[in-house]
């Protein structure tokens, strides 16, 4: 066993890549395993049958099989940005709103990422729920800067993977939206030094090796 927890993970998942933006701002070290999903190693299928990433093993061997049980174990330990404590709502409040974004947009998000594996109308609806429901995020970023007040907390950060997810489907039709509270909350999330952190590209991890320590030195080794 491991004396770090060891995290499996896929650089461009969105799952992945908000239980790494958790672990990374908390400060906990970890052993990093890049997953190749077309060759997943044993080592991933041992410690979670569901074979999907973001799977955190813990040094107790304790396995963390969810992206959010993984961002609020980190959390919990430590929360220097203040991710559990929004300046408006509480945890329960984030949490409702992920759970939107995990539920009916990412149902939508595939459908307009992958039109040819879904027939025509079903497409042509997940565009326009995606859009409402876009649209009700410019909206409450209208009234202050983050999703739950005047600083970054959880549904930012949980958020964010997914919308990046969808406005690049797209580009030049994401830049016509009217939607200049989103944009923005997205292009700034984009260029934060935590997320540029946590995106340097790995080589596939090989069973019967060492992973990579996380999070990042500032040269990406």
């Amino acid at each position: 066993m491991s004396a770090l927890p060891v995290l499996y993970s896929f650089r461009r998942c969105p799952y992945a890549m908000r239980a790494r933006l958790a672990l990374a701002v908390s400060g906990q070290v970890c052993e990093l395993r890049e997953v190749v999903l077309r060759n997943k190693p044993q080592g991933l299928l041992q410690a979670s049958p569901k074979a999907t990433v973001p799977v955190l093993v813990l040094p107790d061997g304790k396995v963390l099989e969810q992206s959010l049980d993984i961002m609020q174990w980190a959390l919990a330990r430590n929360d220097p940005a203040g991710w559990l404590a929004p300046s408006h709502g509480d945890v329960e409040d984030m949490l409702a709103l992920v759970a939107e974004c995990d539920g009916p947009f990412k149902q939508a998000l595939d459908r307009c990422k992958y039109p040819s594996r879904y027939p025509e109308a079903d497409t042509a609806l997940a565009r326009t729920q995606a859009v409402e429901w876009l649209h009700g995020l410019d909206t409450r970023l209208a009234q202050r800067p983050f999703l739950f007040g005047d600083h970054a907390a959880l549904a930012d950060m949980a958020i964010a993977p997914f919308v990046r997810q969808f406005a690049g489907i797209d580009a030049a039709w994401w830049d016509a939206q009217p939607w200049p509270h989103l944009q923005t909350w997205l292009a700034q999330w984009q260029v934060n030094g935590l997320f540029e952190s946590v995106m340097h590209k790995l080589p596939g991890w090989v069973d019967g090796t060492k992973g990579v320590p996380f999070p990042f030195l500032e040269d990406g080794r």
